[in-house]
């Protein structure tokens, strides 16, 4: 009896040879096609010079084998699809809720905005450059300066205190340590999900106030008004500058006195 692999070539020559019936429409052997072939050879063999029945069994084993691949196979792409169902749908939850997640433009609506930043290592000094249509219209001064997440908000002011204009901003940060040297750092945005888009790819699209976003690129979700830390506007910075200031100037009279 010809091998398995053989009866595949028979099978595939017979639909390129034309044949007009339903099996020669099909691309590929099924196991209907494959067993209505191994009985017709049955029948057809030489009486006198019969199949090895060894080989016959190892033949139908193969089958087996490979009918069971199948439906493991098939059985695969439903729980796929099952899953990805699944996470689509869970993504309705985070309508409501606030989602940070790495990126370097947001939209900007007059609100005050969630901004972010995510450092390698600590750092003495991080500036974040908000820049409108390559101008620059604030810059802000992270105050955590240790390893991890931290958050700014922006009060939506410019540099002189007025209005910043709405529309697309792009971030651009530097954070450096105490020997001067760069410390890698990436922005991050914080911003309330207004909707979902369930035909987009990974799990689908969230619709944020800053901007759209993949589902399974969000680095964490929370409840509207919570912080993963402390957060400081600019204004704050500049507080603390003159604080700093001050502390410096009483420690200056200090010393003078002590002279």
């Amino acid at each position: 009896m010809s091998s398995y692999i053989e009866a595949l070539g028979q099978a595939n020559t017979v639909a390129a040879a034309g044949i007009k019936d339903e099996s020669a429409s099909k691309t590929s052997m099924g196991k209907d096609d494959f067993l209505t072939l191994l009985v017709t050879q049955l029948q057809n063999q030489d009486p006198l010079n019969p199949d090895d029945p060894t080989e016959f069994t190892a033949q139908l084993a193969q089958f087996s084998s490979l009918e069971q691949l199948f439906t493991l196979n098939e059985s695969m792409d439903n729980l796929v699809a099952s899953n990805a169902g699944s996470d689509k749908l869970s993504t309705l939850n985070t309508i409501g809720k606030e989602v940070a997640y790495h990126s370097g433009n947001f939209n900007f609506s007059g609100e005050p905005q969630e901004i972010g930043y995510q450092l390698d290592g600590p750092a003495s000094e991080v500036t974040l450059s908000l820049q409108q249509n390559g101008s620059t219209i604030t810059t802000l001064h992270g105050i955590e300066l240790t390893k991890g997440n931290h958050f700014i908000t922006w009060d939506g002011l410019t540099e002189n205190g007025t209005p910043a204009p709405v529309g697309k901003y792009e971030i651009i940060i530097s954070a450096k340590a105490t020997d001067g040297e760069s410390v890698a750092a990436a922005p991050i945005i914080r911003s309330e999900v207004t909707g979902v888009d369930l035909e987009g790819e990974s799990g689908g699209i969230l619709i944020t106030h800053a901007g759209d976003i993949n589902f399974n690129e969000i680095l964490g979700v929370y409840n509207p008004g919570t912080r993963t830390g402390e957060t400081h506007s600019n204004e704050d910075w500049e507080n603390g500058e003159e604080t700093l200031e001050t502390v410096a100037g009483l420690a200056e009279d200090v010393n003078e006195i002590i002279e």
